[in-house]
C-alpha cells in the first residue's frame, strides 16, 4: 500500500470537512476518477450498477408490509398490480440515499373522483409518500395529487397522462438526519413525473400522516421502500433504484 497516498486522502478528507473546501487544485490530475457504469441503451431502463425491484416476473424482492410474509400482489404481463385488502407491499432490502425509477398506470376504467380514482403512493424508507393518482382531469387537493409530497408540497406543475397509460416517477431522494433523537437534517426530494419536474429538492418536513402536520421521528438510516395498497388496481413496472453514496456533510 501506498502509505504517502493514503495520507493525502486522509488530509483531503479532513481538510473537506474542517473547511468544507476542496483539497483538490483546479484539473488536478491525481483527484480519484469516478467510478465507471454502463447506462442503459433506453431511457428508464436501468445502468449497469441499479438494483432490480421489480423486473416484470415475481414479487420475490417484496414482502407484505402488514405481517412479512410473501407479498400478495398479482403479477401478469410484466406488471404487478395492487389487489384491494391485501395491504401495503415492502422491498427486503433497506435503502438510504437513492435514485429510484417506478413507473405506474391508474386503472384505464374511471370509477370515483378526487382520492378515490386510481390512488396509491411511493413511500421512501416506508415513510415518505410521493402521491400516485389519476389527475387527469381530476380535481382533488393540491397537495394529494399526483407527483405531490403527500399532504405537504403540489407538484410544480400537473404532468399526469390519462388513465390507463404508463408513467413514470424519477426520485432522488436524500435521507434525514439524526443526532441525539432531533432531526439535524431534513430528508430532501426532487421527483421527475414523465420527464417533468414535478418536486425541485424540496426539503420534506416528516414522515407522511393523513390530516396531520408531518413530524419526524428517529429511525434506521436504511429502510425499504413500501407501495401503498388503497383499495383501486394501481399497477406497476420496471421498478430499480441506485443506492447514492452518503452526503459528506451529513
Amino acid at each position: 500500500m501506498n502509505i504517502k497516498f493514503l495520507w493525502s486522502g486522509v488530509f483531503a478528507l479532513l481538510l473537506i470537512a474542517i473547511t468544507g473546501c476542496s483539497p483538490w487544485k483546479v484539473h488536478d490530475t491525481s483527484r480519484p476518477l469516478p467510478a465507471v457504469i454502463t447506462p442503459a441503451e433506453q431511457p428508464g431502463r436501468p445502468p449497469s450498477d441499479a438494483v432490480i425491484l421489480f423486473d416484470g416476473k415475481d414479487l420475490s424482492n417484496w414482502v407484505s408490509e402488514k405481517d412479512g410474509g410473501p407479498a400478495k400482489w398479482k403479477v401478469e404481463n410484466g406488471f404487478l398490480e395492487a389487489v384491494k385488502k391485501t395491504g401495503n407491499i415492502r422491498t427486503k432490502q433497506a435503502f438510504g440515499d437513492c435514485q429510484l425509477h417506478i413507473e405506474w398506470a391508474s386503472p384505464a376504467e374511471v370509477n370515483g373522483a378526487s382520492q378515490d380514482r386510481g390512488n396509491s403512493g411511493v413511500f421512501l424508507m416506508s415513510k415518505y409518500e410521493v402521491q400516485v393518482l389519476d389527475s387527469y382531469d381530476n380535481i382533488t387537493y393540491a397537495d394529494g395529487q399526483a407527483g405531490a409530497v403527500y399532504g405537504q408540497n403540489p407538484p410544480l406543475v400537473n404532468a399526469s397522462r390519462p388513465p390507463g397509460q404508463w408513467q413514470s416517477y424519477d426520485i432522488i431522494f436524500h435521507r434525514p438526519v439524526f443526532k441525539l433523537g432531533l432531526v439535524v437534517k431534513p430528508a430532501t426530494i426532487t421527483v421527475l413525473q414523465n420527464g417533468v419536474l414535478v418536486q425541485d429538492n424540496f426539503e420534506i418536513k416528516g414522515a407522511t400522516v393523513w390530516k396531520k402536520r408531518a413530524k419526524y421521528s428517529p429511525h434506521a438510516d436504511k429502510m425499504p421502500l413500501m407501495l401503498q395498497d388503497h383499495d383501486q388496481p394501481v399497477r406497476y413496472r420496471n421498478i430499480w433504484l441506485r443506492e447514492l453514496p452518503e452526503s459528506k456533510n451529513k
